[in-house]
């Protein structure tokens, strides 16, 4: 695909939502994105569009974030007008969708997915932590092992999905994937329950301007602006 008809139909993928100026994880007074209700609104990045750059371009970000998360949460709450799960959080939603509620499992997957994406990406360099880096080590034999695996998972995705590491029930760490929208918070759809502790986007408009089909260069350059704080912060919370 060049890049002409790449951004043709990104435009078409549908018009972003307006942003919520707090935004659902912004880091006073938030109000987290699981106990929210419909209608959705699109939260706004973090960080400047081009913070992420050279790992991450500028025009991928802006189309990713404003047209096709946009659209995400523009269809869900589309979806929801006809729908029983309109009264839930999205937690709830997500624990009860099935295959049968497709317009809501992919486009309410997708709203959450992004929504957490955009956190655990940071234009400043972080490390895990002392904590972190024993969890890791403990559950996957180092960190290193760590990138490893969870590299080999997101490449072997076929076509589209997300590569996940996430805490069990049991509190354990563990590496797993999901197709097109699908996350662990789908307890009804996933093999592998669980709460996201790090996710990585791999459909193809995630990286394809930059990266072209080069998958793997794009998980490598995703290891440059990994948000390692937030991925403790939310193991902390997973095992409260």
């Amino acid at each position: 695909m060049h890049k002409r008809e790449f951004l043709k139909v990104a435009g078409l993928a549908g018009l972003a939502a307006m942003a919520d100026p707090k935004g659902l994880f912004a880091a006073e007074g938030r109000e987290t994105l699981l106990t929210q209700k419909a209608p959705f609104t699109l939260p706004p990045l973090p960080y400047a569009p081009d913070a992420l750059e050279p790992n991450i371009d500028k025009l991928t970000m802006e189309i990713h974030h404003d047209k096709h998360h946009g659209a995400y949460v523009k269809n869900l709450n589309d979806a929801l007008q006809s729908s029983a799960l309109a009264s839930l959080s999205l937690e709830g939603i997500l624990a009860k969708v099935t295959a049968k509620d497709a317009a809501i499992r992919n486009n309410g997957g997708g709203h959450y997915n992004h929504s957490l994406f955009w956190t655990l990406l940071s234009p400043k360099q972080t490390s895990p932590s002392a904590k972190l880096t024993t969890a890791l080590n403990g559950a996957f034999g180092s960190v290193d092992a760590f990138k490893e695996q969870f590299g080999d998972a997101a490449k072997k995705v076929f076509g589209s999905g997300w590569a996940w590491l996430i805490v069990k029930k049991d509190g354990k760490l563990a590496i797993t994937s999901t197709p097109n929208q699908d996350n662990p918070l789908m307890t009804q759809l996933v093999k592998e329950p669980g709460t996201p502790l790090l996710g990585l986007d791999v459909w193809e408009h995630a990286y394809y301007l930059k990266h072209q089909n080069k998958r793997p260069d794009y998980i490598a350059a995703f290891w440059n602006v990994v948000n390692w704080d937030e991925v403790e912060k939310r193991l902390n919370a997973a095992r409260k």
